[in-house]
């Protein structure tokens, strides 16, 4: 049986360092065992990459989590996954905050004692941040109350074995409220962020990022607020067998 010590990794990538100077393929990784924090937060300015890791992430924390549960909601319906259109638990465009009630109602359920099942429970939403900020734009009060329940799922989520996976091109305090932003055990910024973006999501390694430069796929991974990895996104051998793990998870 696994205890609480019992590390559950997750491959997110490659050190960039032995990829490009050696060939070698040494993995990033992180622990995903429900006591941890788990939440995942990728941020990536359009044609770096962020789609294509997205892809390969997900397929990944399937394999790991076999008994896990997913929704996925897409807000831009991004041609990278067309193929999940058609998956019960495949949200696009207005249908993402279905995605998000039926996480959160779950995550009531369970700190009721309702739902007594213990397995993962992930939401994965693609640009979230055009998500959030275009429902602001249209109705204050409804954006506020989907925030409160985005943060209460950040604070309350590991307890309970369940996670976020947010993919975004920049992270807007507007769209993390009350400094949940800092509640991702693992962010990955990939591609050549403007310094603002540093700033926002790793203040505290802007010496260590200066200066970088970083291609398609290729950038930083900031494991549970202090460790700091150089990362290069890896490369799907089979696209096809990726498209049916995903697709049969989120059906």
């Amino acid at each position: 049986m696994m205890n609480s010590d019992t590390p559950k990794l997750l491959t997110l990538g490659y050190d960039l360092d032995a990829w490009n100077g050696y060939g070698a393929k040494i993995p990033i990784t992180t622990d995903i065992f429900p006591t941890i924090n788990s939440h995942i937060l990728i941020c990536g300015m359009s044609g770096l990459g962020k789609s294509y890791f997205e892809n390969i992430l997900f397929s990944k924390l399937i394999i790991s989590e076999p008994r896990g549960e997913y929704f996925f909601a897409d807000y831009k319906g991004d041609d990278s996954f067309a193929y999940l259109r058609k998956c019960p638990r495949y949200y696009a465009y207005k249908n993402t905050l279905q995605a998000l009630d039926a996480v959160y109602s779950r995550l009531n359920a369970r700190q009721s004692g309702e739902d007594e099942s213990n397995h993962p429970i992930t939401l994965i939403w693609d640009e979230y941040t055009s998500n959030i900020l275009a429902l602001t734009n249209e109705d204050k009060k409804a954006a506020a109350v989907v925030l409160n329940k985005v943060s209460e799922i950040l604070m309350l989520g590991r307890s309970l074995a369940i996670r976020c996976c947010f993919s975004l091109q920049r992270p807007e305090a507007a769209v993390f409220p009350a400094g949940s932003r800092l509640n991702f055990g693992a962010v990955i910024v990939l591609g050549a962020a403007i310094k603002s973006i540093y700033e926002m999501l790793l203040p505290d390694f802007m010496e260590q990022v200066k200066g970088c430069v970083f291609g398609q796929g290729e950038g930083v991974a900031l494991l549970q607020g202090s460790q700091l990895h150089f990362i290069k996104s890896g490369t799907v051998q089979n696209s096809e067998r990726m498209r049916q793990i995903c697709v049969k998870a989120l059906s």
